[in-house]
């Protein structure tokens, strides 16, 4: 679990809470369920198992979710090599708390909690084009021409797919040492990642990241 004051001028007192996606409180959970279904009709709540979810929620004082999201993990084969890779997932704020800063905390948060992962390599994770800025911000990598592939091998669901618009980002954990971010363990993730397709299985079904 992770607390601290709430960030923005205009932002209520939050702290961030992190659970076991399956350990969630009921009461919390609705509320998640309840955000996600304002923000993407018809989408099933709550993810695979075999991805260890976990939820990391934005709560205020009186107990209301300001913003969620979950972080999801697995391994993956690419370029002859199995990576340990993290995703954020429904990455969704309050409507009437949107501007705020929420977000932004949250995000920052998850990106902590994963920097702490031992043995994790990288995170990885798609979101609508004009989100990329909002990622970057927050430090994470486009990858350009990339495309994450789910859904499971016999039906494919990929980043570049019909109706989709989406850009795919990283964060390459074995350059967090005295590099920085832009040293060469984080150049050669994004080389060996960039322009290509990343299978998110085999597996049970994989929503996309």
């Amino acid at each position: 679990m992770i607390a601290g004051p709430g960030s923005g001028a205009h932002a209520p007192m939050t702290r961030v809470l992190g659970f076991a996606e399956a350990e969630l409180p009921a009461a919390l959970a609705a509320q998640v369920a309840a955000l996600e279904a304002e923000a993407w009709p018809g989408a099933t709540p709550g993810h695979d198992p075999a991805l260890a979810p976990r939820a990391l929620l934005l709560v205020t004082a009186d107990g209301t979710v300001a913003a969620s999201l979950a972080l999801l993990f697995k391994e993956i084969r690419h370029g002859g090599r199995t990576y340990r890779a993290a995703g954020l997932s429904s990455v969704v704020t309050r409507r009437a708390l949107r501007g705020r800063g929420c977000g932004a905390r949250l995000v920052a948060a998850a990106r902590r909690e994963l920097a702490a992962v031992p043995g994790l390599d990288l995170v990885l994770f798609s979101c609508d084009r004009p989100l990329v800025p909002f990622y970057e911000a927050a430090g994470f990598t486009r990858l350009p021409g990339a495309v994450l592939v789910g859904g499971t091998p016999e039906e494919p669901l990929a980043t570049d797919g019909p109706g989709f618009d989406k850009e795919v980002l990283a964060e390459f954990l074995g350059a967090n040492g005295p590099d920085g971010p832009d040293g060469p363990d984080a150049r050669a993730g994004a080389a060996a990642f960039a322009g290509t397709r990343i299978a998110l299985h085999p597996g049970p079904v994989d929503r996309l990241w």
